[in-house]
């Protein structure tokens, strides 16, 4: 018994001398850390004077770039958060003025989350949870979009080269966003990061809206084309930190659907508190940007919500709701806000609305004609540039549908449309299945988001512009998630029930 008080002098001993030992390494790590700052400091400075502000700003973006590109790859969900933040805030720095092509760096990004995602699955393969309708829709979609780079009526192959990143490559992310959405705690934590990039992008056009622009922004709208799309009435139109005022009052919907559905969970009081009070903020900003289309988008999607929720609560709360609406569309006012929310809902008085009919009846004799489409990237931007004499380069499509049926013919707009009907039957299926209070409450929010962007694509182009398309199949695949989460819960409850308890023999 006298050994013990010696063997464990000698374990208090050894344990002083290791963290005595971590003390030092701390230490040397945190001097070293001191010297390795203060040397890139100097290092930075001295470019940045010898040859210029850019040389010094491209040296930075490469020390920040390289790490982050390696976690990316390490860290898919890392990755992940990045890429929404990069997305939505690209168009600021294009704005200011940067001259790099910030377009190719989004594009980079995308391809080494996607390597990462193979690494992992290379070292950890799971396909099964790639085997559902969703899934063979988007295969379908990508490869029909890929083969029509041999599309006989396409006039430029340069067109489709620059138009596919924004279709297959933002389409491949369903697949890596599904991935690392393999738990609950992760998909709380991209839903508040889904929160609070929409909340600094709406303080950002309240800014805008109340205080001013800054000058770089009052440069890039220096222009007869800006004056003409965003100045209305002698008041100009918000767009935030996004490309343009769709893509923001769009997102600025969507986000008030994700808290707006949020309430509907199980969680404590205050937070739905909060999240109702964020909901009526980020409609109430959504006004500031003047898109009528997105509108009508919050009523379409508290029809469907009401259609999945047949009980007294909440028929109570959408008859009020639609009287509530029904005053805002018919009641007198001489509020500029309100008077363009009203056209929203009066579709035969907007100038508008019937320019866009015409010319989609112009172009329906094409399509007709056309069944595999002029080719991707046949109008709008690419179609100017690559295709400048085509009779497709100078038709504005302003529809999303629009668009499909011109460039990828009647025959893409079926697909379009039954990728779009399979992603909300499976949501609307899987909502009804799910068991999970907290599943169940996610997979409605995305159901709504789908649904609301899917009424917005037709009036405009919802899903190609960042962030929005990033947030469309960060959706879709949260709709898969929660199901696939909600199965393995089930699974394991089943086979704890399942196991007999071991009778002791004595």
């Amino acid at each position: 018994m006298s050994d013990f008080p010696i063997i464990e002098t000698k374990r208090e001993s050894g344990n002083s001398f290791q963290s005595l030992i971590r003390k030092f390494l701390l230490k040397g790590s945190t001097l070293t850390g001191i010297i390795l700052l203060l040397g890139i400091s100097g290092i930075l400075a001295f470019i940045t004077v010898k040859f210029g502000f850019t040389a010094g700003a491209v040296l930075l973006a490469a020390i920040i770039a390289l790490p982050t590109a390696y976690f990316s790859v390490a860290f898919p969900k890392f990755g992940m958060i990045v890429l929404f933040i990069l997305a939505s805030i690209i168009f600021l720095f294009i704005r200011i003025g940067v001259n790099f092509p910030l377009g190719t760096l989004i594009d980079a990004f995308q391809a080494l989350l996607i390597l990462g995602f193979l690494i992992k699955q290379k070292n950890n393969p799971n396909w099964k949870i790639y085997k559902n309708p969703i899934t063979t829709m988007i295969l379908i979609w990508i490869g029909y979009n890929i083969l029509q780079f041999i599309n006989p009526e396409a006039e430029s192959r340069l067109a489709w080269v620059y138009t596919i990143r924004s279709v297959a490559l933002v389409m491949l992310m369903y697949f890596v966003f599904l991935w690392n959405l393999d738990s609950k705690k992760f998909i709380r934590l991209m839903l508040k990061v889904w929160i609070a990039i929409s909340f600094v992008v709406a303080l950002y056009a309240v800014k805008q809206e109340f205080i001013g622009f800054f000058p770089f922004e009052e440069r890039s709208m220096d222009n007869d084309l800006s004056r003409a799309l965003l100045f209305i009435n002698g008041h100009w139109r918000k767009a935030s930190i996004y490309s343009d005022p769709v893509t923001f009052s769009y997102n600025m919907v969507i986000t008030a659907l994700l808290c707006f559905g949020l309430c509907w969970g199980p969680r404590p009081v205050y937070k739905k508190v909060i999240l109702g009070v964020l909901c009526v903020f980020f409609l109430y900003v959504m006004l500031f940007s003047g898109t009528r289309g997105a509108y009508v988008l919050f009523p379409a999607a508290m029809i469907l919500f009401a259609i999945l929720h047949l009980n007294k609560k909440v028929m109570l709360f959408s008859a009020a709701a639609g009287l509530f609406f029904a005053f805002l569309i018919f009641m007198p006012t001489s509020n500029q806000y309100l008077q363009r929310f009203q056209t929203a809902f009066k579709p035969s008085q907007d100038d508008s609305y019937r320019a866009r009919q015409i010319n989609q009846e112009r172009i329906q004799p094409y399509i007709q004609t056309h069944p595999f489409g002029g080719g991707l990237g046949a109008c709008g931007v690419w179609g100017q540039r690559f295709a400048p004499n085509s009779f497709l380069a100078n038709f504005p499509p302003d529809s999303g549908y629009a668009r499909v049926a011109v460039e990828l013919g009647w025959i893409g707009l079926i697909l379009i449309c039954t990728l779009m009907f399979v992603v909300l039957k499976s949501g609307i299926n899987y909502f009804f299945r799910i068991k999970d209070p907290e599943l169940k409450n996610y997979c409605l929010c995305m159901i709504l988001v789908v649904f609301a962007l899917n009424v917005g694509n037709y009036p405009q182009e919802a899903l190609i512009q960042f962030p929005s398309s990033f947030f469309f199949y960060l959706a879709i695949a949260l709709i898969n998630a929660v199901y696939i989460l909600d199965k393995k819960t089930e699974k394991s409850k089943e086979e704890n029930k399942s196991v007999k308890p071991t009778r002791l023999i004595y």
